[in-house]
């Protein structure tokens, strides 16, 4: 149990405009959105409108429940890093997921390459692992091979913090009860918490072509080390389209450190129309995090989704 606690820290993780991103190789090189123009404050919208938007959303997690409509492709890169920020594992899939009929799940391409499993055949990285756990209810990844499906309700203690991290990824600023020592510094929308962090919002332009909101929320540059270094969530960026003002990406930025762990974690989520339906298209993963009688996790994801179709079910 102590295992998946201290993991939760790190992963409770969403554009690729980032803060203070770990300083090494970067799997994700796409640009997707580029900024327009500030909104000024007496503009239409207002702060509070984006905040409602982002603790009540529900289309951003069913996009990935859609996903087991359709067949699609999916390519899967994992880099391992030494202390030196060096990639000294690879962990590649290219599969297809059918969804004609049956389900079936077709590898194009499996390859590893490095540091990347234990003795007993099991990855290295507990941090695939929790990974693969987030997102599996929607689709599978692949990265743990044979993996339980849960309904969220149950499954033992493990389950039970990992569907918690769940609530933290797809609905950030609620609270978290039960998730020890970090529970309370998810709620950045609190009256307390906004003393703490600067908002704005821009008008923007999303794959070259969609009209987008961007909404960000940052800790304030001017307020001391010690405060600083309390707050978890250093950044958290949502994209939203301005045509319906539903969440098409989700980027955040933590970073926290006590006497049980250090976890610096950035993650990042979009999403595209396929024949208007939203679904996911990316998900990156940068992170580092370590705690005692443990070797240091480094990692980081990108996963790529592509060629949605409609599948015709079983």
């Amino acid at each position: 149990m102590k295992k998946v606690i201290l993991s939760l820290a790190l992963f409770l993780c969403f554009l690729n405009i980032r803060a203070q991103e770990i300083p090494r190789f970067n799997p994700d090189t796409i640009r997707t959105i580029t900024l327009d123009s500030i909104i000024t404050k007496g503009a239409r919208l207002n702060v509070e409108r984006f905040i409602n938007a982002v603790i009540n959303d529900t289309s951003f997690y069913q996009a990935f429940r859609n996903m087991k409509k359709y067949t699609f492709i999916a390519e899967n890169r994992v880099y391992t890093y030494d202390k030196k920020n060096k990639i000294d594992g690879k962990i590649y899939r290219k599969i297809k997921h059918n969804n004609n009929g049956p389900y079936k799940m077709e590898y194009l391409v499996k390859e590893d390459n490095g540091r990347v499993y234990k003795k007993n055949g099991k990855y290295q990285l507990y941090t695939v692992e929790m990974f693969d756990y987030i997102f599996m209810n929607a689709y599978n990844s692949d990265f743990i091979p044979n993996a339980p499906m849960t309904n969220g309700k149950g499954g033992g203690t493990n389950e039970s913090y990992k569907d918690k991290l769940k609530t933290l990824i797809f609905n950030p600023g609620r609270p978290i009860k039960g998730l020890p020592f970090i529970g309370n510094k998810t709620q950045i929308f609190t009256a307390n918490m906004r003393q703490y962090y600067d908002y704005t919002f821009y008008t923007a332009t999303y794959l070259d072509s969609i009209p987008v909101y961007r909404f960000k929320v940052a800790v304030k540059p001017d307020l001391s080390s010690w405060t600083k270094d309390g707050l978890m969530i250093k950044e958290l960026v949502t994209i939203f389209d301005q045509r319906n003002f539903e969440i098409l990406g989700r980027y955040v930025d933590m970073k926290y450190s006590n006497m049980l762990f250090d976890f610096d974690v950035q993650m990042n989520i979009e999403m595209s129309y396929f024949d208007e339906v939203k679904l996911p298209t990316k998900i990156t993963y940068q992170g580092n995090w370590d705690y005692p009688f443990k070797k240091e996790e480094r990692a980081s994801f990108l996963v790529v989704h592509k060629d949605y179709k409609l599948g015709t079910g079983k």
